[in-house]
């Protein structure tokens, strides 16, 4: 029988033979050294990264394409809620006024977006927002969406109140109490910014979550209710100090950052936080406010997070999203409920009507039905176990599944190519890195399927710029992207008493399952 220290001594030595002749081609690597236990004992890893999604407003909902790209996404996630703005805009219809100016309400959309929801098996992540019109204490005051929805306080709160207890008494009468329990009634969306009109701001939002949260309560104290929804993962101590002053109900913590948010935003310092620190730093500083708060048990949701909160080509709709996307999770593990991707589809209209498909765009598919990078990464992070193991590294994460199965995950982070609205071509700067991998304690049958996300695998943004770029390709080219997007095919990768090597391009990420 052949000596298996003898065996991972010459599976080293054609390594670095390969290694020579790749320094002598001109290329560099970076060696990462990995030893995972198959049976240490882990931490609890619930796939907090992908239970729950943005999308554009809700009217979208009622869109064929919108509904395809979502069924397409929780097949690869298996997520479970979905967020979005608008539910009380305009298009919407809840709210209107007779011809005696009595206010009155119109469920029919609202139905038919919830209903499309729950028959896909995703459940509402209710955004209470924005004004309607007919509520509104000035009507003119818009915000530059697309869509312009309207940003003020309401005229009349008494009016508010009872469009929120309408509201959710409709929705318990349609879907059942232990249903809509299950759900989640987030106050407004980012009161700290241009999404809200109440003067002075902080104060009128307060206003806004003491009357929004009680009127839910008074239907079913099940109703889960919070906030403050803020971006830049501002004012959770002072929103939480005014709620437990007042005695007001709350159920979660919510807020918002992505990775180009400053340090002098978030932190109020002079930081220089790189991008793929930041929103896990964020969330840490959350964290651990509530853990100081007088709810140091309340559970935090970021119901907005991405790597970009602009449409920047480089980083939203390329490989780049892997690397990024896997650090976000061994980062934040640990510090968060739920963290919501914003967005999971292009079906998207905040800036307009979509005049390119990749045009930097928050989805992870984008127009056509075409699949990002990005959403190549969600679905091969979805393989990850529940149970995370000891691992000193900053390019990987060791988990196991129940059935004992140990998933890793592989990257070689590099920064954007471009970093502007423009898109940038060419590849990704830095070394590829080559990483050595012993695994103790696993079956010996054990076998090593790969998965690669990378400039040559799973990524349409190659092929799309090979054809020019079109803003609107051909239905002959589409086929062609939604093709070249999908997923590259597994490998199987030679694995000898628990030792595999791999070599990853930068901003390539890897899957491994060892089974």
């Amino acid at each position: 029988m052949p000596n298996p220290s003898l065996l991972r001594r010459l599976a080293a030595c054609v390594c670095t033979a390969l290694l020579a002749v790749s320094a002598a081609a001109g290329a560099t690597t970076d060696t990462v050294d990995l030893q995972v236990d198959a049976t240490a004992q882990g931490t609890p890893l619930p796939h907090f990264w992908e239970q729950m999604f943005g999308s554009g407003r809700a009217s979208l909902a009622l869109r064929d394409d919108y509904r395809k790209d979502l069924d397409a996404v929780h097949a690869a996630t298996g997520f479970q809620y979905i967020r979005f703005h608008g539910i009380f805009d305009r298009d919407v219809g809840v709210v209107y006024r007779d011809e005696h100016g009595k206010i009155a309400y119109n469920f029919s959309y609202v139905d038919q977006i919830y209903d499309g929801l729950l028959e896909r098996g995703v459940k509402p992540y209710v955004e209470l927002g924005f004004m309607p019109p007919e509520l509104s204490s000035d009507p003119s005051k818009q915000h530059d969406f697309w869509y312009h929805p309207n940003v003020m306080p309401p005229r009349d709160y008494a009016e508010w109140d009872a469009m929120i207890r309408a509201s959710a008494q409709h929705l318990i009468a349609r879907y059942g109490l232990d249903e809509v329990s299950s759900w989640y009634f987030e106050v407004w969306n980012e009161p700290n910014l241009a999404f809200w009109g109440g003067s002075p701001v902080q104060p009128t939002y307060f206003t806004l979550y003491e009357h929004t949260a009680r009127a839910l309560k008074a239907v079913s104290p099940r109703l889960r209710v919070g906030g403050p929804s803020t971006a830049q993962a501002a004012w959770v101590p002072v929103f939480l100090k005014h709620v437990h002053d007042a005695g007001l109900p709350v159920d979660f913590v919510s807020s918002h950052v992505y990775g180009d948010d400053t340090a002098q935003n978030v932190f109020h310092t002079g930081e220089n936080i790189p991008r793929a620190d930041m929103v896990c730093r964020a969330v840490a500083k959350v964290h651990d406010e509530i853990a100081k708060s007088p709810y140091p048990k309340l559970p935090l949701i970021f119901s907005e997070y991405n790597a970009s909160y602009a449409n920047l080509p480089n980083v939203t709709d390329t490989v780049y999203m892997g690397p990024w996307m896997a650090n976000t999770i061994r980062e934040c593990a640990g510090k968060v409920e739920l963290m919501s991707y914003w967005s999971f589809s292009d079906v998207f209209e905040e800036q307009g009507v979509v005049k390119n498909p990749f045009y930097g765009g928050f989805g992870l598919i984008a127009e056509d039905r075409i699949a990002k990078p990005a959403f190549n990464a969600f679905a091969m992070l979805h393989k990850l176990g529940d149970t995370q193991l000891p691992l000193a590294s900053d390019s990987a994460l060791a988990t196991r599944r129940a059935d004992g199965s140990v998933v890793l995950a592989l990257w070689n982070y590099a920064p954007p190519v471009g970093d502007t609205a423009s898109y940038t071509p060419g590849k990704p700067k830095g070394e590829v890195k080559h990483f050595d991998v012993d695994v103790a304690h696993l079956a010996a049958s054990a076998k090593a399927t790969v998965w690669r996300l990378d400039e040559q695998h799973g990524n349409a943004v190659a092929l799309f710029d090979r054809m020019g770029r079109p803003d609107f390709p051909s239905r002959e080219q589409i086929v062609q992207l939604r093709e070249a997007g999908q997923m590259a095919a597994a490998e199987s990768v030679a694995l000898r008493d628990g030792h595999l090597v791999l070599d990853i391009p930068p901003q390539g990420l890897v899957v491994v399952e060892l089974h």
